[in-house]
C-alpha cells in the first residue's frame, strides 16, 4: 500500500493522442474511456489510502491483526510505526520442554520479547494476553510484571501456561490479588493458569464476571471453596492434575456453572452444588462423588481407573443417571473371574441415555485367562441403559488376548439399539462373545460395524499388521451375519468389507468396496 509521498512524486500522465477529424463526434466519449482505461487500467477500483482514515480508525484496524502481522505491517509506512501498540491480542510462545539443548536461550528470547512488547504497548483495548512458555524459578520475577500489565490493561482473556511439560514441579508463585485493579475488581472473563502455586481465600472478591477458569498442574493451598463462592458468574470450571486439595467442594453460589471437569486430581471426595450443570467430566480414581441438584445434566464423562472401573462408572455416580450422552473409559490392569450385574430397577438405570461411547484398554497377558473380562462387562452395562440407540466401543489390547472363561448370562433384550460400532475388533474370544450377545438381543439392530484398526490411542504401531488380521475378521463377520441374519460391516478393509444383506442375496458371498 503506497504512502502519500509516492503519489506526489509520480510523473505527469502522457498527453492525450490527437483526435482524428474524420472520426464521428460520437467517438469522443469512447476515446475518453479508452484513454482512461489506458491510464488507470480497466476495472481498477478507486485508489484508497490507509492515511485517508481517521487515526483512531486506523488503530482499530491494526488492533484486529495478530501481533506478528501487526508488527510487520507497521514498517510499511513511517506513520504506522507505532500502530502495532494498539494490537488487542497478545500471544507469546516459548520452549515447553526442559530437556531441549537450547531451552535456556529460547526462553530468554521469549521473556525479552514479552517485556519489550508490554513496555511499549498502549495498554488500550486488550482482549487476550497469552504466554505459553516454561518458566524457571529464578525468572519468576518477570511473572509479576506480566500480571500487572494484564490487570492494568483490563485484559478479558488471560492465559498463563508456565509449565515445562517434562517437569512436574510448580515453582512459580502467583498472587491472585495481583490480577485485580486498583479498585479491587477484575475485567477477566476467562483465566487459564498452568504450572503455578496459588493461595486462594474468601477475601478475594473481584472476579465477579469470570466465566471460565482452567487450572492445570496448579498447587492450591488455601480456601479454594471460599474463593469460588465469590465467582458467581462462573460457567466453566476445569481442574487438571492439580494438587493440594483433599476434598473438592464446589459451593452452591455457582448456580450458573454448566461444565465441570476434574481430571487426575488426587482428592478423596468430590461434592458440588450446581443446579444448571449440563456437562460433568471426571477422570481418576474411584472416589465418592455427590452432586446436589442435577436435574439439567445431559452429558457425562466418567473414566475410573482401577479394578472393575467400567461397572463402577455405571453405579458409583447416581447423579449422572439422567444423562442422554455418556462417555466411559476403563483401564483393565488386573483380572477378575466374575462379571458384575448392574441394577435393573428404574431408579438405578439410565432411562434417558441414548448415545454411549466406551473405551476399554486391556493390559492382557497371552494365554492367561480373564484379563479382558472388562470387555464382557459391557454386556451388563448395556442392561442399565434400556433406551440406548447408539453404541461406540473402542478397544485396545496391549498384547494379544488370552483365554476368557467368563460367560454372559441373561443379557436383557434391547428394543432401541440400532447402531453399534466396535473398533480394535480382532476376534479375541471376549470380543466375539460380546458381539454375539448384542446381535442376539438387539431386536432392531440395523448394522453392526466392526473395525480391526485401533482408534483413539497413540500406539499406532499396533495397526501395522492389519493385512494379516483382516481376512480372519471378514470370514468371522460373514459366518456370524448368516447365523444371526443381521448386517455386519467390516470397516477399514476395502477388499474385505462385508454387507450381510448382500450376503443373503448372493448366498453368503462378500461384496468388495473400493
Amino acid at each position: 500500500m503506497a504512502g502519500a509521498e509516492e503519489d506526489e512524486m509520480a510523473p505527469p500522465p502522457p498527453p492525450p493522442p490527437p483526435v482524428d477529424p474524420q472520426q464521428p463526434m460520437e467517438a469522443g466519449p469512447a476515446a475518453k474511456r479508452s484513454r482512461s482505461e489506458h491510464h488507470h487500467g480497466a476495472g481498477d477500483a478507486p485508489s484508497f489510502k490507509m492515511e485517508d482514515l481517521p487515526v483512531d480508525v486506523q488503530a482499530v484496524i491494526m488492533s484486529l491483526l495478530p501481533l506478528k502481522m501487526a508488527v510487520r505491517t507497521s514498517i510499511v509506512s513511517e506513520n504506522w510505526r507505532m500502530f502495532w501498540t494498539f494490537c488487542c491480542n497478545l500471544s507469546f510462545k516459548g520452549p515447553r520442554y526442559l530437556c531441549e539443548n537450547d531451552t535456556k536461550i529460547q526462553q530468554a528470547k521469549c521473556i525479552e520479547t514479552v517485556n519489550c512488547v508490554i513496555q511499549q504497548h498502549s495498554q488500550i483495548g486488550i482482549n487476550k494476553f497469552s504466554i505459553r512458555c516454561g518458566l524457571f524459578e529464578e525468572d519468576s520475577v518477570h511473572l509479576g510484571r506480566w500480571i500487572r500489565f494484564a490487570a492494568s490493561s483490563k485484559a478479558k482473556i488471560i492465559h498463563l501456561d508456565l509449565r515445562f511439560k517434562d517437569v512436574f514441579e510448580e515453582v512459580n508463585h502467583l498472587h491472585l490479588e495481583a490480577l485485580l485493579d486498583a479498585q479491587g475488581s477484575s475485567f477477566v472473563r476467562s483465566l487459564f493458569l498452568g504450572g503455578v502455586v496459588i493461595k486462594p481465600h474468601s477475601a478475594i472478591c473481584g472476579f465477579t464476571i469470570l466465566r471460565r477458569l482452567v487450572l492445570q498442574s496448579v498447587t492450591i493451598s488455601g480456601d479454594f471453596t471460599g474463593f469460588l463462592a465469590n465467582c458467581a458468574a462462573l460457567e466453566d470450571l476445569e481442574m487438571i492434575e492439580c494438587s493440594g486439595l483433599t476434598d473438592l467442594i464446589i459451593p452452591q453460589q455457582l448456580d450458573k456453572l454448566q461444565h465441570l471437569l476434574i481430571d487426575g486430581m488426587e482428592v478423596e471426595m468430590v461434592e458440588f452444588y450446581a443446579a444448571d450443570l449440563s456437562h460433568f467430566e471426571y477422570k481418576g480414581q474411584v472416589v465418592p462423588i455427590v452432586h446436589h441438584g442435577c436435574s439439567k445434566l445431559e452429558k457425562a464423562t466418567i473414566m475410573f481407573s482401577g479394578k472393575k472401573g467400567l461397572a463402577k462408572a455405571f453405579t458409583a455416580v447416581p447423579s449422572i443417571l439422567p444423562v442422554k450422552i455418556l462417555n466411559v473409559q476403563s483401564v483393565a490392569l488386573s483380572k477378575y473371574s466374575q462379571l458384575q450385574k448392574l441394577p435393573t430397577r428404574p431408579d438405578g438405570m439410565f432411562m434417558h441415555l441414548r448415545h454411549m461411547t466406551c473405551r476399554i484398554i486391556v493390559h492382557s497377558r497371552p494365554q492367561e485367562a480373564n484379563y479382558d473380562i472388562e470387555v464382557l462387562q459391557m454386556a451388563y452395562c448395556l442392561d442399565a441403559a434400556p433406551q440406548l440407540e447408539t453404541l461406540q466401543l473402542n478397544m485396545f489390547y496391549m498384547s494379544s488376548s488370552g483365554v476368557c472363561s467368563a460367560e454372559v448370562v441373561g443379557m436383557r433384550r434391547h428394543d432401541h439399539l440400532k447402531t453399534v460400532f466396535m473398533s480394535g475388533f480382532r476376534c479375541y474370544k471376549a470380543q466375539i462373545k460380546l458381539a454375539c450377545c448384542i446381535l442376539e438381543n438387539a431386536s432392531v439392530l440395523e448394522k453392526l460395524t466392526i473395525e480391526p484398526r485401533i482408534t483413539g490411542v497413540r500406539y499406532l504401531d499396533d495397526n501395522t499388521d492389519l493385512h494379516k488380521i483382516l481376512p480372519g475378521v471378514c470370514e468371522w463377520a460373514q459366518l456370524t451375519s448368516e447365523r444371526f441374519d443381521k448386517v455386519i460391516s467390516v470397516s477399514g478393509a476395502p477388499l474385505h468389507t462385508m454387507d450381510a444383506s448382500s450376503a443373503q442375496q448372493d448366498e453368503g458371498s462378500l461384496q468388495h468396496h473400493h
